[in-house]
């Protein structure tokens, strides 16, 4: 079995040293799903949430969220990103709306995190 990254030789958990791997541009991309009622879905679509337009607010979320991950997950690294989109797609067929989000940096470590991150945030909002 291979080693587990995030402990070290005494079991206690650490963050991952990575500051002799070379920075090289990493792209992550994460997806998610969240089914509604279909009316819930055609307010959505019509705009005809009081609060605003959901649909832009869950994308500013996810955004924002990428961004504060190593703030919210334990052992993450900061890590200054060059690119998040989010892109929200409704989908009437199935009452539900298709969240992906692509995250893009210039780094020592993987961008991973910071995509589920956008999305699971994306989709609770």
């Amino acid at each position: 079995m291979n080693k587990l990254t995030h402990f070290d030789e005494k079991g206690n958990a650490a963050m991952v040293d990575v500051s002799n791997k070379n920075l090289t541009k990493r792209t992550a991309i994460a997806s998610g799903l969240i089914q509604m009622k279909e009316i819930t879905l055609k307010t959505i679509i019509d705009k005809g949430i009081s609060k605003g337009d959901v649909l832009q607010i869950a994308r500013i979320a996810g955004i924002m969220a990428a961004k504060q991950t190593s703030s919210i997950i334990p052992l993450c690294h900061p890590i200054i990103l060059d690119s998040v989109s989010l892109d929200l797609k409704p989908l009437k067929e199935q009452s539900s709306i298709y969240i992906q989000s692509k995250i893009i940096c210039n780094g020592a470590t993987g961008v991973e995190m910071e995509a589920l991150t956008a999305v699971s945030i994306s989709c609770l909002t």
